[in-house]
């Protein structure tokens, strides 16, 4: 098992390349092709695509499922040399864009449709319930008694359902499903809720879930309650759903995570709702998270949904995660969780569609009920894509940093979100200190951030702190509160940190109070801080005409100068659709500010 987890501070305290974000349109010349175009793959299958860029001497390109590079275990994944791999338990059929972008000019795309067929395996199917006992064989008529008695007995492909009821115990799994037998299923019987109630249970290797698996494959946790853990001792951590070792094709969806507590109110403190731990050389790979609650954990130093060290390929998606007093959603690297540092780094992640609120530290003695808690937070990670996420009312939105010095959070893309009434800034780059990590070569673009740093910290919608390099920060709506602090950048540097593009700024009384700090100079006209950072040259200062600001409904009304004023950076940095799953474009190339496309 692991060890528990170091505080995970909050951040309160040059010009890239031009390939690797331009607005030029792609030289007409320049075209992509991609073969074959159109193919159906069963569950699992595999499809080597080929590309052709013709135009250009550089042939190299970055492939996309549904707008996501890499993809994710939901769409298919697909490698950097064009092989997709279609998922293995779709409980529908459906279709899949695979899409190439050439690298010499982001404009130029070419795609394939791929239809995936569902798994059509149908294992056999055991039962568990109160009245149960587990000497007899499983069956509907003659149940067993425990979850852990099923699953340590049901062979690969089966599922065990569990009627609904009260279960005070701790399951640990360990056997493993198949790619050719199919998946080991635990889920709730079919309009019923389970509960494992944690009360009086105690934490026996130290570090435990109430369900935790370990080393295992081809496994799901579905439709469950976990309520009711909690431990009294800075030795020994409590877990709602606690993933650990190695494993690959996990899915963990629509359960309901809560009341799991630690009672240290010190540094030592920690529980989690819900955790994967990469701690192997074989990396946890082909993991869904999605469709579960985790609320109203008490967590100390630790967080609410958390992926470390070696995990590739995987997703967070679809997840309503709030009043919790830490962290909501984190990717982790650096910590040592892995026992090869060139692989203690979550990477090639998903988290999309999550709703995040009443996340703060204001109510944990550990931080001394000081804010530091981010709805969503990088730290570490790399290679992650953060989109159609809706964060109101953390400490800090969003955060991409590092906590270890000489480690940079990297190559995240922060699309498309929606983030409003941050206790302390809406946005977040850069390490809290100089004596940390930092952020390199990520993308934050079209967002919308609304009335955050609610307590007048002084942080602003966007924040800028130590060892950023080679960022972007393009198309987003920033409308700031009374204040008027919309860009903090206080770090004084002879490179630019960010390069900002194309933003939309304003303020709630009007654009009166508004205000940027570049290099620790505040400047009170956007003229003057265009000149100071060399950049936002097409930025503007001017209403955003929402349909309304005291519901509110972020969209843009007609006649807004965000509509139509973007700059089209291409599929891989804007993405295939908008916060409401619209497409990003109207057709003819022209691209909105903020989070939604009219």
């Amino acid at each position: 098992m692991s060890t528990p987890p170091k505080m995970r501070m909050a951040a309160l305290a040059v010009m890239m390349a031009s390939t690797f974000f331009a607005a030029a349109p792609a030289s007409a010349a320049v075209t992509v092709a991609v073969s074959p175009s159109q193919v159906s793959l069963p569950a699992n299958g595999t499809q080597q695509f080929a590309a052709t860029v013709s135009g250009s001497s550089d042939q190299t390109v970055t492939w996309l499922v549904n707008g996501v590079p890499g993809g994710a275990p939901s769409l298919g994944t697909i490698s950097s040399s064009g092989l997709y791999t279609a998922p293995a338990g779709a409980s529908s059929s459906f279709t899949a864009t695979v899409t190439a972008q050439a690298d010499a000019a982001p404009l130029a795309t070419s795609a394939a449709s791929v239809a995936v067929a569902a798994s059509t395996f149908v294992g056999p199917v055991y039962y568990v319930a109160t009245s149960g006992n587990d000497s007899a064989n499983g069956s509907a008529a003659a149940p067993w008694r425990t979850i852990q008695h099923a699953m340590n007995s049901v062979p690969a492909g089966a599922t065990v359902q569990v009627a609904g009821g009260t279960y005070n115990e701790l399951v640990t799994i360990t056997q493993s499903g198949s790619a050719s037998a199919g998946y080991i299923t635990l889920t709730s019987a079919p309009g019923q809720t389970a509960t494992l109630d944690g009360s009086g249970l105690g934490v026996p290797q130290g570090q435990q879930g109430l369900i935790t698996l370990q080393n295992a494959s081809y496994v799901r946790v579905i439709g469950l309650q976990l309520q009711n853990y909690t431990s009294n001792s800075s030795s020994l951590v409590p877990l709602g759903i606690y993933v650990v070792g190695s494993g690959d094709h996990i899915e963990v969806r629509n359960n309901h995570i809560h009341n799991i507590v630690t009672t240290v109110t010190t540094s030592q403190g920690d529980a989690f709702g819900l955790a994967v731990y990469g701690n192997a050389t074989t990396p946890i790979s082909n993991l869904i998270i999605d469709g579960n609650e985790l609320d109203h954990l008490t967590l100390a130093y630790s967080e609410s949904l958390s992926v470390n060290g070696n995990v590739q390929n995987w997703q967070v998606t679809n997840n309503r995660v709030h009043d919790n007093n830490n962290i909501g959603i984190v990717a982790i690297g650096f910590e040592g969780t892995a026992p090869n540092a060139s692989l203690d780094q979550a990477r090639n992640g998903w988290i999309a569609g999550n709703t995040v609120y009443n996340i703060s530290s204001t109510t944990n003695p550990a931080y001394n009920y000081q804010p530091g808690a981010d709805g969503i937070y990088v730290d570490g990670g790399t290679h992650i894509t953060i989109e159609q996420n809706n964060v109101q009312a953390a400490d800090l939105g969003i955060e991409l940093a590092s906590e270890h010095f000489g480690h940079d959070t990297s190559f995240i893309t922060a699309r498309n979100n929606l983030v409003l009434y941050s206790n302390v800034t809406g946005i977040s780059i850069g390490g809290y200190s100089s004596s940390v990590g930092g952020t390199d070569h990520c993308t934050i673009v079209n967002n919308t951030l609304f009335e955050n740093d609610t307590t007048l910290s002084g942080s602003g919608e966007f924040q800028v702190q130590n060892h950023a390099s080679n960022n972007l920060f393009a198309n987003n709506i920033l409308y700031a509160n009374g204040q008027g602090l919309l860009v903090n950048s206080p770090i004084s540097s002879s490179t630019a940190p960010v390069t900002l593009q194309n933003d939309l700024f304003y303020t709630s009384d009007s654009g009166a109070s508004a205000y940027w700090v570049w290099n620790n100079i505040s400047y009170t006209s956007l003229g003057s801080f265009q000149q100071a950072s060399q950049s936002e040259s097409n930025g503007l200062l001017a209403d955003p005409l929402f349909s309304s600001t005291t519901t509110p409904d972020l969209h843009l009304s007609a006649g807004s100068p965000g509509i139509g004023s973007g700059a089209d950076l291409g599929l891989a940095i804007e993405g295939a659709y908008d916060y409401a799953g619209s497409p990003r474009t109207d057709g003819g190339g022209l691209i909105d500010r903020g989070a939604y496309q009219q």
